[in-house]
């Protein structure tokens, strides 16, 4: 099978829902990183999945199902301030329960619920990568807004408390766009292909970024080139393509890892192979004034 497979018709939309969805996860992964709540991605992706099923028994479109469920679940985690990968932990025990038990007790839900664990992207439809797009344009439109929020609360949180400023509507409008880029990304790709996306790119981008700038660009570009890979490989093998992204992500993972023989940084602005420590991303001052 050669290259120009992948430009072939009938994998047109899976390709191009593919690459979008593959430039946005790592974004939206590298906060979560950031703000040490990468399990978002598993969390989101189970309850999307479990509203994704819930939908289909109800005669609904599936990918509006996963969307509201992963943002009721958002919203849910706002109010009640929660914060850090607990949350997501127990968002993650509950959406697998529901997926399991709705798909045991309906009509060929066993199966449903099957392909929304494993994915198959080949049968991208209109629907999906018409989603993938509204979502990529949500983000071009919230996160140049939010970045420069969420990374002073990471660093200067009680800059925030102390001016009074509304950091809780920040986290909640980034958690909405988190839970819909994997509850979309989670109907076309399945769950375990969309926490690959979002984590190992951001995790591999985090070792060698020299500043935060750099940690969102590469991020992306892993994502994409990892995409294009594992799109090919599973055309080329005749193999489902959620086992196959989140194989060559893991091999891009562990042949980082034997290469530096360092663990990730914590900040993505320190260079991790060399141990240089670079300076902070530039960030808005304290005091200014926020829309």
């Amino acid at each position: 099978m050669e290259l120009t497979t992948l430009v072939d018709p009938l994998f047109r939309l899976p390709l191009a829902t593919g690459v979008v969805l593959a430039v946005v996860l790592p974004l939206l992964g590298a906060v979560l990183m950031l703000r040490d709540e990468w399990l978002a991605s598993l969390g989101y992706a189970q309850i999307s999945a479990a509203g994704a099923l819930l939908a289909l028994v109800a005669a609904l479109p599936a990918l509006i199902g996963g969307v509201l469920a992963a943002g009721v679940s958002a919203l849910a985690k706002g109010a009640s301030g929660a914060a850090g990968n607990a949350s997501y932990g127990f968002m993650m025990l509950g959406g697998w329960a529901a997926l399991l038990l709705i798909g045991a007790n309906t009509s060929a839900g066993d199966q449903v619920a099957q392909a929304l664990i494993q994915g198959q992207l080949y049968f991208a439809g209109p629907e999906d990568l018409a989603a993938a797009l509204l979502l990529a344009l949500a983000g071009a439109m919230l996160l140049p807004w939010l970045m420069n929020k969420l990374l002073r609360t990471r660093l200067l949180p009680h800059h925030d408390a102390a001016n009074g400023r509304p950091v809780r509507r920040w986290h909640t409008t980034f958690d909405l766009l988190a839970a819909a880029g994997v509850a979309v990304a989670t109907a076309s790709m399945g769950v375990m292909a969309a926490l690959a996306l979002v984590l190992a790119p951001a995790w591999l981008a985090f070792r060698v970024a020299p500043s935060w700038r750099w940690t969102l660009l590469l991020s992306s570009v892993l994502g994409v080139l990892g995409f294009l890979i594992a799109f090919w490989v599973a055309l080329l093998l005749d193999q489902p393509f959620g086992p196959v992204l989140v194989a060559v992500l893991l091999a891009a993972v562990s042949l980082s890892g034997a290469s530096s023989g360092v663990a990730p940084s914590r900040h993505p602005w320190r260079n991790a192979a060399s141990g240089r420590s670079q300076p902070p991303p530039t960030i808005e001052d304290p005091g200014a004034p926020d829309a």
